[in-house]
């Protein structure tokens, strides 16, 4: 009789694992997609900065609009970004504000490096060339939204 209960019991808690196993939510995968940004900023102290860019993510292209402000920024320059965008789930994650802190200086040229985050938790990892004058000491925000 206690072995029969003991059977039902394994039996039971085999079962239960089996039902919680197959019925668990499957994980959704974020993706990564590539991404160019072409910006200029100019400032004194406070800047603001404007352009656009593309996203490319899942075989399409995405145009992007920029914006931005700084503060701590000295002079005008222009750059043209390329990396990537980690932790999209559709293509409408990379819209929103991005914040972050940065350093550069560019005599006639230099390079840029930056990496952001917004809300919804799309990470962008930017760099390349940057021309102009430009010191910058900064804590900036940029806004992306698609056309």
């Amino acid at each position: 009789m206690f072995e029969l209960v003991r059977v039902l019991r394994i039996g039971c808690a085999a079962l239960l694992a089996a039902i919680l196993v197959l019925t668990a939510p499957l994980p959704s995968y974020a993706a990564s997609g590539s991404v160019r940004i072409n910006l200029v900023k100019a400032g004194f102290i406070a800047g603001v900065a404007g352009g656009g860019g593309i996203l490319h993510f899942r075989g399409r292209n995405y145009r992007l609009n920029i914006g931005g402000i700084s503060v701590g920024t000295i002079g005008a320059a222009g750059a043209d970004l390329v990396g990537r965008a980690y932790n999209l789930r559709r293509a409408a994650d990379i819209v929103g504000t991005y914040t972050a802190v940065s350093g550069s200086v560019a005599i006639a040229a230099g390079v840029k490096v930056a990496r952001l985050q917004n809300s919804n938790g799309v990470v962008l990892e930017l760099q390349g060339p940057e021309v102009g004058l430009e010191a910058s000491a900064s804590f900036s925000g940029m806004s992306i939204s698609m056309r």
